[in-house]
Protein backbone atom coordinates (compact mmCIF):
# COMPACT_ATOMS: atom_id res chain seq x y z
CA UNK A 1 0.00 0.00 0.00
CA UNK A 2 1.06 3.54 -0.71
CA UNK A 3 1.19 5.36 3.20
CA UNK A 4 3.40 8.10 1.81
CA UNK A 5 1.55 11.69 1.09
CA UNK A 6 4.84 13.35 -0.36
CA UNK A 7 3.34 13.20 -4.05
CA UNK A 8 0.14 15.40 -2.36
CA UNK A 9 2.02 17.45 -0.61
CA UNK A 10 4.45 18.29 -3.67
CA UNK A 11 1.81 18.58 -5.85
CA UNK A 12 -0.48 20.74 -3.61
CA UNK A 13 2.68 22.71 -2.58
CA UNK A 14 3.65 23.75 -6.59
CA UNK A 15 -0.43 24.71 -7.25
CA UNK A 16 -0.30 27.19 -4.05
CA UNK A 17 2.88 28.49 -5.35
CA UNK A 18 1.53 28.33 -8.96
CA UNK A 19 -1.76 30.18 -8.26
CA UNK A 20 0.18 32.62 -5.62
CA UNK A 21 3.74 33.13 -6.76
CA UNK A 22 6.39 34.79 -4.69
CA UNK A 23 6.91 38.62 -5.28
CA UNK A 24 10.37 38.92 -6.25
CA UNK A 25 13.53 36.85 -7.08
CA UNK A 26 15.08 33.29 -6.46
CA UNK A 27 15.25 33.77 -2.74
CA UNK A 28 11.48 35.26 -2.57
CA UNK A 29 10.43 31.61 -4.21
CA UNK A 30 12.39 29.58 -2.33
CA UNK A 31 10.87 31.23 0.91
CA UNK A 32 6.91 31.54 -0.64
CA UNK A 33 8.16 27.68 -1.85
CA UNK A 34 8.78 26.67 1.82
CA UNK A 35 5.84 28.53 3.57
CA UNK A 36 3.28 26.54 1.12
CA UNK A 37 5.44 23.10 1.94
CA UNK A 38 5.16 23.54 5.53
CA UNK A 39 1.43 24.69 5.40
CA UNK A 40 0.17 21.93 2.88
CA UNK A 41 2.56 19.22 5.24
CA UNK A 42 0.86 20.37 8.20
CA UNK A 43 -3.05 20.18 6.36
CA UNK A 44 -1.77 16.82 5.00
CA UNK A 45 -0.75 15.64 8.22
CA UNK A 46 -4.24 16.65 9.86
CA UNK A 47 -6.25 15.46 6.74
CA UNK A 48 -4.40 12.20 6.92
CA UNK A 49 -3.10 11.18 10.44
CA UNK A 50 -2.63 7.66 10.28
CA UNK A 51 -0.57 5.56 7.59
CA UNK A 52 -3.84 3.35 7.16
CA UNK A 53 -5.27 7.29 6.19
CA UNK A 54 -2.49 7.74 3.78
CA UNK A 55 -2.57 4.76 2.46
CA UNK A 56 -6.40 4.61 1.57
CA UNK A 57 -5.76 8.24 0.08
CA UNK A 58 -3.25 6.34 -2.07
CA UNK A 59 -5.40 4.20 -3.21
CA UNK A 60 -8.13 6.27 -4.16
CA UNK A 61 -6.48 9.57 -5.00
CA UNK A 62 -6.68 12.74 -4.11
CA UNK A 63 -8.97 14.40 -6.92
CA UNK A 64 -6.89 16.85 -8.36
CA UNK A 65 -7.04 20.88 -8.99
CA UNK A 66 -10.27 21.18 -10.81
CA UNK A 67 -12.56 22.68 -8.99
CA UNK A 68 -9.37 24.89 -7.33
CA UNK A 69 -8.41 25.62 -10.91
CA UNK A 70 -11.94 26.88 -11.06
CA UNK A 71 -12.09 28.95 -8.12
CA UNK A 72 -9.19 30.76 -8.60
CA UNK A 73 -9.75 31.09 -12.01
CA UNK A 74 -6.59 29.52 -13.26
CA UNK A 75 -8.68 26.95 -15.41
CA UNK A 76 -8.67 29.22 -18.10
CA UNK A 77 -4.71 30.23 -18.24
CA UNK A 78 -4.81 26.33 -19.13
CA UNK A 79 -6.60 26.49 -21.89
CA UNK A 80 -6.85 22.75 -23.16
CA UNK A 81 -3.57 21.42 -22.77
CA UNK A 82 -4.40 20.11 -19.49
CA UNK A 83 -2.94 16.85 -19.88
CA UNK A 84 0.72 18.53 -19.58
CA UNK A 85 0.29 19.07 -15.99
CA UNK A 86 -0.02 15.51 -14.57
CA UNK A 87 0.97 16.58 -11.09
CA UNK A 88 -2.38 18.37 -11.04
CA UNK A 89 -4.32 14.73 -10.35
CA UNK A 90 -2.28 14.71 -6.90
CA UNK A 91 -3.41 17.99 -5.66
CA UNK A 92 -5.94 17.44 -2.99
CA UNK A 93 -8.37 20.41 -2.90
CA UNK A 94 -8.93 19.82 1.12
CA UNK A 95 -4.98 19.95 1.93
CA UNK A 96 -5.08 23.16 -0.19
CA UNK A 97 -7.82 24.62 1.07
CA UNK A 98 -6.59 23.95 5.48
CA UNK A 99 -3.08 25.29 3.83
CA UNK A 100 -4.78 28.48 2.66
CA UNK A 101 -6.04 28.87 6.09
CA UNK A 102 -2.93 27.80 8.03
CA UNK A 103 -1.06 30.32 5.70
CA UNK A 104 -3.61 33.32 6.09
CA UNK A 105 -3.98 32.65 9.96
CA UNK A 106 -0.88 31.99 12.00
CA UNK A 107 -2.60 31.52 15.32
CA UNK A 108 -4.62 29.29 13.63
CA UNK A 109 -1.76 27.54 12.11
CA UNK A 110 0.15 27.36 15.91
CA UNK A 111 -2.95 25.41 16.87
CA UNK A 112 -2.57 23.59 13.86
CA UNK A 113 1.06 22.26 14.59
CA UNK A 114 0.06 21.55 18.23
CA UNK A 115 -2.87 19.17 17.06
CA UNK A 116 -0.20 17.34 14.96
CA UNK A 117 0.91 15.69 18.20
CA UNK A 118 -2.42 13.39 18.03
CA UNK A 119 -1.03 12.16 14.92
CA UNK A 120 1.50 9.56 13.41
CA UNK A 121 3.69 11.94 11.25
CA UNK A 122 4.98 14.07 13.96
CA UNK A 123 5.75 14.88 17.26
CA UNK A 124 4.36 18.57 16.38
CA UNK A 125 7.35 20.53 17.39
CA UNK A 126 6.68 24.59 16.61
CA UNK A 127 10.22 24.60 15.45
CA UNK A 128 10.22 22.56 11.86
CA UNK A 129 7.22 24.98 11.08
CA UNK A 130 8.30 28.02 12.25
CA UNK A 131 8.36 29.78 8.50
CA UNK A 132 4.45 29.12 8.81
CA UNK A 133 3.44 30.06 12.31
CA UNK A 134 6.13 32.50 13.03
CA UNK A 135 7.10 33.66 9.40
CA UNK A 136 9.69 37.02 9.73
CA UNK A 137 9.42 39.85 7.25
CA UNK A 138 11.11 38.50 4.66
CA UNK A 139 8.47 35.74 4.71
CA UNK A 140 5.54 37.60 4.57
CA UNK A 141 7.26 40.00 1.99
CA UNK A 142 8.47 36.81 -0.10
CA UNK A 143 5.09 35.01 0.37
CA UNK A 144 2.57 38.60 -0.15
CA UNK A 145 0.55 36.82 -2.64
CA UNK A 146 0.53 33.38 -0.68
CA UNK A 147 -0.48 34.87 2.62
CA UNK A 148 -3.08 37.75 1.74
CA UNK A 149 -6.12 37.00 3.45
CA UNK A 150 -8.61 38.72 0.65
CA UNK A 151 -6.92 36.29 -2.40
CA UNK A 152 -6.97 33.15 -0.63
CA UNK A 153 -10.41 33.01 0.92
CA UNK A 154 -12.09 31.37 -2.19
CA UNK A 155 -9.92 28.63 -1.77
CA UNK A 156 -10.08 28.15 2.40
CA UNK A 157 -13.32 28.95 2.00
CA UNK A 158 -13.83 25.89 0.46
CA UNK A 159 -13.13 23.37 3.45
CA UNK A 160 -12.45 25.97 6.38
CA UNK A 161 -15.15 24.40 8.44
CA UNK A 162 -14.02 21.03 8.41
CA UNK A 163 -10.55 22.27 9.42
CA UNK A 164 -11.97 23.98 12.56
CA UNK A 165 -13.84 20.86 13.34
CA UNK A 166 -10.54 18.92 13.32
CA UNK A 167 -8.96 21.42 15.54
CA UNK A 168 -12.33 21.91 17.67
CA UNK A 169 -14.33 18.42 17.65
CA UNK A 170 -17.34 18.77 19.46
CA UNK A 171 -17.27 22.74 19.45
CA UNK A 172 -20.54 24.76 19.62
CA UNK A 173 -21.33 27.65 17.45
CA UNK A 174 -23.10 30.46 18.18
CA UNK A 175 -24.87 32.19 16.15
Amino acid sequence: MHADLSPVIAATAQWLTRAFPAAGGALASALCEVQARQAVTVAAWLRYPTAMDAALLGMAGPGGSGRLDWVTGADAALGDDTDAHAWRTWVDEVVASWAACLLTDPELAARAVTALADGSHSTGSHAEFRRLTAPDDSDRKAAALLRHPDLLAPVAGLHQDQLLDRLNPGRTLIA
